[in-house]
């Protein structure tokens, strides 16, 4: 809040009795040692008065709404309306929207240019803006808890040139973090660290462009890659226990970029319906236990087909089955499978099928039908007696029918040999230690009976439902971990005679809602009903509203 440039401000306040004489005499002679610092903030800082009445006066005094700007205050994620380093450069944070418009916290409302510059961004997004002040040093620290903790932690292990250490320690707090991939990214004037954590990216830190060099070299020698090349390359790191990290390098404009993939060894398989799978066990039996015949599950990159397939071959695993699994890589290794890994210029994902073929499974896992050779293979497989597993990457699970079509397989081949299609998207969930409970609103209301009207679902809306919040256990994020949303086809006679009819996956959808079919969108109310997850979260996968 710029009050320097507004003295009055003091005096309007002593009027309005906010605060006295002594108190504007002791932020000036405070001012005077820190010349950066608002009369507003200082005030603030020497707790002058009651923190909301004093910003609650000061928004009065410039012409807009105060309000004291807190982690519960926030009920949107900022960097889904505008950058990190937007909301830095201008001091401002999102942090609230209702019915198109979004409530927007400013340190300075005297600065027109700033304030128009979000408002037009907003704009092209089509949100109009609600502008509010609030106390520079609430959005710097609200800021600084996206960034994370991490740097000053960096900086210490980077001391006295030790880039071993400073490598290690980005490694190791990725690690610490829950992070699934670690980007080491040169900029123009720094390198920037960011975690993926829970599916979202968090600048961790930004380190001097001095050391890139020898962190480039630092990855590049733990990787087994070749120093020299200043190309796209693959590598791996063996050297933290119970991890393998897969590395990815790519040169840019401003040199070389790092995408560390960190996989756990010997990870214990999540069960299925832990997963968040939907359906009872008897359903899943139903789905997933069968000969002649294949399960697919669809969905795109980065939303946990391989985790759900490792579940349901976990539950179908017994000495008495022959399992045997094709992967790209393998992931995680499971005791009592035989699992098949594809090396890059010697086997493909069909050419290890017909071997496998020969190696009398009962269970086939192929990783991913990318071709219509594999696709062809598979169908095969399942047509003489195997039950196989498999991924695609499609938006849903009727459009299975339609990739497979696009591949080249016969509508015959599909509707004797498809079983089951599953398709998912992972949402992050609700942290359970600060989560904030609350009722739906009339707009919430008004979202998910138009979806249930459409789908011929009825939702229960009478109970609660919750708002992400953010503590230290969370990471200041509101969410922790994540669960699937699923909609499951399972292909019965009357949608497999459709499919040998040649029918469009419009008709095939408009059967299967009759037969029990239902989007995505249904289990992912459920889940926000259930306390789970949120409705800002899944509309961020489905684009619901």
């Amino acid at each position: 809040m710029d009050m320097r440039k507004r003295q009055p401000i003091g005096v309007e306040l002593v009027k309005k009795g906010v605060v006295t004489e002594k108190n504007i005499e002791d932020a000036l002679e405070y001012q005077k040692t820190n010349p950066d610092k608002k009369i507003g903030d200082i005030l603030y800082i020497l707790n002058a008065c009651e923190p909301n009445k004093l910003i609650q006066a000061i928004g009065e005094i410039v012409g807009t709404k105060g309000i004291l700007l807190t982690q519960s205050n926030l009920k949107l994620k900022i960097t889904d309306y505008i950058s990190l380093d937007v909301a830095k450069k201008n001091k401002v944070v999102p942090f609230e929207i209702s019915s198109g418009k979004v409530k927007v916290c400013f340190a300075d409302t005297a600065n027109n240019k700033n304030m128009e510059n979000i408002r037009l961004l907003l704009l092209n997004k089509g949100l109009v803006m609600d502008s509010y002040i609030t106390f520079e040093s609430d959005i710097i620290k609200i800021l600084k808890s996206f960034e994370g903790t991490v740097e000053e932690n960096f900086e210490v292990a980077g001391r006295d040139n030790n880039i071993t250490g400073l490598v290690d320690s980005i490694i190791k707090t990725g690690i610490k973090r829950r992070a699934s991939d670690i980007h080491i990214e040169p900029m123009q004037n720094y390198l920037r660290v960011r975690y993926r954590i829970d599916g979202e990216l968090f600048t961790a830190a930004k380190i001097n462009s001095e050391k890139q060099h020898q962190i480039i070299g630092r990855l590049k020698a733990i990787s087994n890659m070749h120093q020299e090349k200043q190309e796209a390359q693959d590598g791996r790191i063996l050297l933290y226990e119970d991890y393998n990290i897969r590395v990815s390098s790519q040169p840019n404009v401003y040199g070389e970029k790092f995408v560390l993939r960190l996989l756990k060894k010997n990870t214990n398989i999540r069960n299925i319906f832990d997963l968040g799978f939907p359906a009872t066990e008897e359903e899943l039996k139903k789905s997933i236990n069968k000969k002649n015949s294949i399960t697919i599950l669809a969905a795109p990159t980065g939303e946990g087909k391989t985790t759900s397939l490792y579940s349901i071959i976990d539950y179908l695993n017994s000495p008495e089955i022959n399992i045997t699994t094709i992967e790209d890589p393998v992931e995680i290794r499971i005791e009592g499978l035989n699992q098949v890994e594809i090396e890059e210029g010697k086997t493909s994902f069909s050419g290890a099928l017909r071997t496998v073929l020969r190696q009398d499974p009962d269970i086939i896992l192929v990783g991913e039908i990318r071709d219509r050779e594999t696709g062809e293979i598979a169908i095969q497989a399942g047509q003489t007696g195997h039950y196989v597993l498999s991924t695609i990457h499609t938006i849903d699970a009727i459009e299975v029918i339609t990739r497979l079509r696009k591949m080249g397989l016969s509508d015959y081949d599909i509707a004797s040999t498809l079983a089951t299609s599953i398709s998912q998207r992972l949402v992050r969930k609700l942290c359970p230690e600060c989560r904030r409970e609350r009722k739906f609103s009339e707009e919430e209301k008004k979202i998910i009976t138009t979806i249930g009207n459409r789908y011929g679902v009825e939702f229960d809306l009478k109970g609660k439902t919750y708002d992400a919040v953010g503590c230290r256990h969370c990471n200041n994020t509101g969410y922790y971990d994540r669960i699937g949303i699923f909609e499951i086809l399972d292909l019965d006679e009357e949608i497999k005679e459709m499919i040998m009819n040649g029918k469009s996956s419009l008709e095939i959808k408009k059967e299967a809602l009759g037969h029990g079919y239902k989007p995505l969108v249904v289990d992912g109310i459920n889940k926000i009903i259930k306390g789970e997850t949120t409705l800002q979260e899944l509309n961020k996968k489905l684009l619901i509203y």
